[in-house]
């Protein structure tokens, strides 16, 4: 992969989803002067060295100006749709696209409200900073321990999924506690991979659409309806379906949460929908079903930390197999970026310090694992890969740090936040010791 050479830098007061680099980099990417990736102002080689490999590498200032476009979308959204009656949309991080305490303190600051799915999830939330009152509990199969926690934390919205859920909450829920939105599963299968679709008629999320009057008459503190139609597609118009059928039940519904799946480009020749593409379709489908005075929520997911973060490896070995192919080893894999393993996720990479130089040669890139499937990029063009390189394959940002593991023993990459030229640790690297931390003599 070849990489242009540009010296412009991204200006914070102006959003453009590319930056100088394209897709699927961080906004503010570029090559510096010695033809190295730079994110976030620094150098991604000076980075790796400092705070060794694998690392994951954020540009916060990417992150920054994706909370504030995605909050600033959705409002100019309401103000040429709406009537100004409605309360401000609701634009919710995913906590489990990014659990990182720093990141939850930089959406709350940018007045992002949040979604959770566990208890963990709620208590890093709230270690973050973010407002019990803008925190939406999810979760398929919450336990009675993560519904009280819910409850005595004070969240804003408990997002129902069962009717053993309702009953529950029935027993445990105060007149005065969180309100509740019923999670419709609205029979509608986007384009995009099977393990990541929700809103099919078979599906283990949501009421099913003959049940979804039964569960709202049952519900306590009941104010709307939620549905969520799967992760990374790029159909801008299915959310107008979704609408539709959350329309055709008879209730006074105060909040309509039409959920996420905004994609992002992995590839550089990926070029999803403009955010402000998603805001017009959702913000005019709710407005013309729904009426002025429902408050509407959205969940972009990885759209708000995926192009935002990078992987940062050291190539540990290159074997050629003579008429086959030529395997690039790195020092990660499966256990800093399960997705390409789980369903065949796919990205794209670079060597840092010749970001700007033509690829020449088609490789696959591998992990040190134990495992034959532990391929991170089948086949990839880069330019001469050697031992000791820094490679780096971008588009990680959502999901990685999420669902990274100890597989092999092998230590969890720390999280590095770079902005204006500065560098510095947000999670650190485990150690040994970490292995064992929990182990009972």
């Amino acid at each position: 992969m070849a990489l242009q050479h540009d010296t412009e830098k991204v200006s914070g007061e102006a959003f453009n989803e590319v930056g100088p680099l394209g897709p699927p980099f961080p906004i503010d990417a570029r090559v510096n002067d010695a033809g190295h990736l730079e994110i976030g102002g620094c150098d991604v080689l000076d980075v790796a060295k400092q705070f060794g490999t694998p690392s994951y590498i954020y540009a916060a200032g990417d992150l920054r100006y994706r909370a504030r476009a995605a909050v600033k979308a959705f409002h100019d959204a309401e103000a040429k749709f709406g009537d100004g009656t409605a309360d401000e949309p609701g634009v919710l991080f995913a906590s489990k696209s990014f659990p990182c305490t720093a990141a939850y303190r930089l959406m709350a600051a940018e007045g992002i409200y949040c979604d959770v799915a566990s208890g963990g999830e709620l208590h890093l939330a709230l270690k973050g900073g973010f407002s019990p009152e803008r925190i939406l509990m999810h979760g398929n199969n919450k336990t009675d321990a993560e519904l009280e926690q819910a409850i005595a934390a004070g969240v804003g919205y408990i997002v129902i999924d069962s009717f053993d859920e309702i009953d529950r909450l029935n027993k445990l829920m105060p007149s005065d506690g969180p309100r509740t939105l019923v999670r419709v599963a609205p029979g509608i299968k986007p384009s995009t991979h099977a393990y990541i679709q929700t809103g099919q008629v078979d599906s283990k999320f949501g009421i099913p659409l003959s049940q979804v009057e039964q569960a709202i008459q049952k519900a306590p503190n009941f104010v709307g309806l939620h549905c969520h139609l799967g992760s990374q597609f790029f159909e801008v118009e299915i959310f107008k379906a979704a609408v539709e059928v959350l329309a055709g039940f008879e209730v006074d519904c105060k909040v309509v949460n039409v959920g996420g799946g905004f994609g992002i480009p992995y590839l550089e020749h990926e070029h999803p929908p403009a955010i402000d593409s998603y805001a017009e379709q959702i913000t005019s489908a709710v407005r013309e079903t729904f009426g002025f005075g429902a408050k509407i929520m959205v969940e972009p997911g990885r759209w708000l930390v995926g192009n935002a973060g990078v992987t940062a490896y050291t190539v540990g070995t290159v074997k050629e197999i003579p008429g086959v192919r030529r395997y690039v080893a790195v020092d990660g894999g499966m256990s800093d970026n399960i997705r390409p393993m789980l369903y065949e996720a796919e990205y794209t990479g670079v060597i840092a310090d010749r970001a700007a130089v033509q690829a020449d040669r088609d490789v696959r890139v591998v992990g040190m694992h134990c495992e034959s499937g532990d391929v991170i990029l089948p086949e990839v063009m880069l330019h001469e890969p050697n031992v000791g390189d820094t490679l780096v394959v971008p588009a990680t940002g959502a999901y990685g740090h999420a669902m990274a593991s100890n597989y092999n023993g092998v230590l969890r990459p720390p999280v590095v936040f770079c902005e204006r030229g500065e560098a510095r640790v947000v999670v650190r690297r485990e150690t040994h010791d970490d292995l064992s931390a929990r182990d009972v003599e």
